[in-house]
């Protein structure tokens, strides 16, 4: 075989058709860094191009490398690189704007239009042997931190930047509705950030118990009943100001749950929605008026959130190695798809390949 196109890949055909294949080595430019991928995590937005082959516009009309949440070692570097050596491990930051748009100048890349993300048709993912980034998003970790948890500082990186959209300040309160990994995460990112009150709530009591375990300071098991109903029922069975809380955040993109989100708070509060679902719901805009509400979206990550992730890791003021339930080969990635799609665990990772057990 031709030695530039052994770069095996994970590749998604069509929904539930997925494949390996060889591809063929990136090419650097001058900026450029070639890293192993040493491990890849799964997220929703993965499992929904696997099971649906589209997330709204965004549709797999050509075949496409799937994963975008990877660590790995740097293999080679382009001819003008000076931050990085071969052998640096790095996270890998898999959206790539253009640099030169109002809203990157403005340091909000994630809102670029031009950006091209890691498996986010038509652009290839990371679940590829090798793979090419521009040095600068390729972000070194400290000799303690594991390739395992630099595989978490992407979806770490989108709860900074949830909770940075809610403005956290010291002495808050936050309820964060959703104990998957970006909810898990932003309850450890909230207490980084100084909230004393930080309630989980989710439909499935073993997550819940992994949050008390985690990050947050109280649980709330969620049942079906009215959106007031259930806000009244979070502040007092969880000890909170009936006046209702500083934040909320939803990571499930449930209906009722963003619906209850804006009766839990206070005149002046603060909502962030962060997980997706319907593309329209029922929302309590008499509510969140005459509570004066703000209301924010939260996309990705921008200027500054990658680094702090990695940072916050560097300096032990949080962990992601607890979120790690499972670790599949290369030859298993599937397996990690389906884990994600049925609830299993917290964060499955796939091996790279050649990839050898254990962290490193």
């Amino acid at each position: 075989m031709d030695p530039d196109h052994h770069n095996l890949s994970f590749v998604l055909n069509k929904p539930g058709d997925v494949t390996y294949e060889h591809r063929t080595i990136p090419q650097l430019g001058p900026y450029d860094a070639l890293v192993h991928v040493h491990y890849t995590g799964i997220c929703g937005s993965d499992v929904h191009y696997w099971k649906h082959g589209r997330i709204g516009n965004y549709v797999v009309n050509d075949p496409m490398v799937l994963g975008h949440e990877s660590s790995g070692i740097v293999v080679s570097v382009g001819s003008n690189v000076t931050s990085l050596a071969i052998g640096d491990r790095v996270a890998m930051e898999p959206g790539i704007p253009c640099r030169r748009c109002t809203r990157c100048r403005g340091g909000k890349y994630n809102l670029c239009p031009h950006v091209k993300f890691a498996a986010t048709p038509p652009v290839d993912g990371t679940l590829t042997k090798s793979y090419a980034l521009p040095e600068d998003f390729c972000h070194r970790l400290a000799d303690h931190i594991s390739l395992q948890e630099g595989a978490l500082v992407e979806p770490l990186s989108v709860a900074i930047h949830i909770v940075r959209q809610a403005k956290i300040k010291p002495g808050q309160s936050i309820v964060i509705f959703g104990a998957g990994p970006i909810g898990l995460l932003c309850c450890a990112v909230a207490k980084v950030f100084g909230a004393v009150d930080i309630v989980c709530a989710d439909l499935s009591e073993s997550r819940l118990n992994f949050a008390k375990s985690y990050a947050a300071t109280q649980t709330y098991l969620t049942r079906q009943q009215t959106a007031e109903a259930a806000a009244a029922d979070i502040l007092r069975t969880c000890g909170l100001s009936e006046d209702g809380v500083d934040v909320a955040i939803d990571a499930t993109g449930a209906e009722p749950c963003i619906q209850t989100s804006v009766h839990l708070l206070r005149t002046g509060g603060t909502y962030v929605q962060a997980g997706m679902g319907k593309s329209e719901v029922v929302f309590p805009i008499g509510a969140l008026c005459g509570k004066e509400i703000t209301v924010k979206g939260s996309f990705r990550y921008q200027e500054g959130d990658y680094g702090l992730a990695v940072e916050m890791l560097a300096k032990s003021r949080l962990s992601v190695k607890e979120l790690v339930t499972n670790v599949v080969g290369f030859d298993e990635a599937e397996t990690a798809f389906w884990n994600v799609s049925t609830g299993k665990g917290i964060k499955t990772l796939i091996k790279g390949v050649d990839v050898v057990d254990g962290p490193t």
